[in-house]
């Protein structure tokens, strides 16, 4: 815990350990129960109402850019056993019956353990429940087939970049040819990816920037979402930041809350890496590929066209304070 005294000064309580023993955290279902309306949550990749949970906390992963291991959770995966997660599955359901059309694990790589992902699968699909997950883009087809064919919907995979260099750069620990073969075994599965991808990371340029376009065009996740790199205090991509005068000296987000870039390269402004994201978010969506399964979701279901005219009034808005924003400088 982090605190000013009345003079002022910060004082920083020693680190609490880490809790390793997660089957003996209580179930957050009866709060969500008590305090959360979840009629008023959307997002756009799952169906709503939907409930978030964790099953577990950290991740193995090194990302220089990530926020969560690097300054909360750690890199240890420290989860709860499929039997802990199959008793709170069943307690959600008996809660909120079918009113819940998904549940979302937000543990930072759900199937960093495939046995555990598969064996929660297992009690998922007893409990007929439409789940959806984090996950890194180089699963097997044999472990997505077993976890759609126990109700996965749709993977979140952050695949940040369509250039290896800036992979290899920020520790990804994925190689583009493996990710490239995890989205052509999801497309045969009819399994729905939601892409997230980074642009700003080190070593980025305008030639990057095409090619992460190109990549994300030719792998065609259903959904996408394009953040700006992002140097969070406590990140190896902050200290890089600070070593190297990347800094801009703008803030991470402007008032309004649009994400704005707080770095900057020899060859490449703030303002380019803020103009990539509009400029990826118009070519992917305004294709036909894109296009046509979205206008599909949308016939046939009358929510989905709510949200997804909805999202389409807040990109427009975003757009056009952005362009305001740089008429203004």
């Amino acid at each position: 815990m982090s605190y000013h005294d009345s003079q002022g000064n910060i004082h920083h309580t020693p680190e609490r350990e880490l809790i390793h023993d997660w089957d003996a955290m209580p179930s957050v279902f009866p709060v969500y129960a008590e305090h959360l309306d979840i009629r008023k949550y959307l997002i756009g990749y799952l169906l709503a109402p939907y409930i978030s949970l964790y099953t577990g906390r950290g991740c193995p992963a090194k990302c220089t850019f990530c926020l969560w291991p690097q300054t909360i959770g750690g890199h240890q995966y420290r989860a709860k056993s499929p039997e802990a997660v199959g008793r709170e599955m069943a307690e959600a359901k008996a809660i909120w019956g079918s009113s819940v059309r998904e549940y979302f694990f937000d543990d930072d790589t759900f199937t960093i353990d495939k046995k555990r992902a598969i064996a929660i699968s297992e009690h998922l699909k007893r409990l007929k429940l439409t789940w959806s997950c984090n996950a890194r883009g180089n699963l097997d087809y044999d472990t997505l087939k077993e976890l759609r064919n126990n109700g996965l919907r749709l993977l979140l995979v952050g695949f940040e970049s369509g250039n290896q260099q800036i992979l290899d750069g920020v520790k990804k620990g994925i190689k583009l040819e493996v990710a490239r073969k995890f989205m052509e075994n999801c497309h045969k599965l009819g399994i729905k990816v939601h892409g997230a991808f980074i642009l700003g990371l080190p070593n980025e340029s305008r030639e990057t920037i095409e090619e992460t376009i190109r990549f994300a065009c030719e792998v065609n996740p259903h959904t996408i979402q394009v953040l700006i790199a992002s140097p969070y205090p406590g990140t190896e991509l902050y200290s890089q930041a600070q070593e190297n005068g990347w800094f801009t000296g703008d803030a991470l987000v402007a008032n309004s809350g649009i994400q704005m870039s707080a770095l900057q390269y020899p060859n490449l402004s703030g303002s380019e890496i803020e103009d990539g994201v509009e400029q990826m978010y118009r070519r992917f969506y305004f294709r036909p590929k894109s296009i046509i399964p979205i206008v599909g979701e949308m016939l046939v279901d009358p929510q989905m066209l709510v949200r997804r005219l909805r999202e389409g009034k807040e990109f427009l808005s975003y757009l056009r304070e952005r362009h305001q924003r740089a008429a203004s400088h």
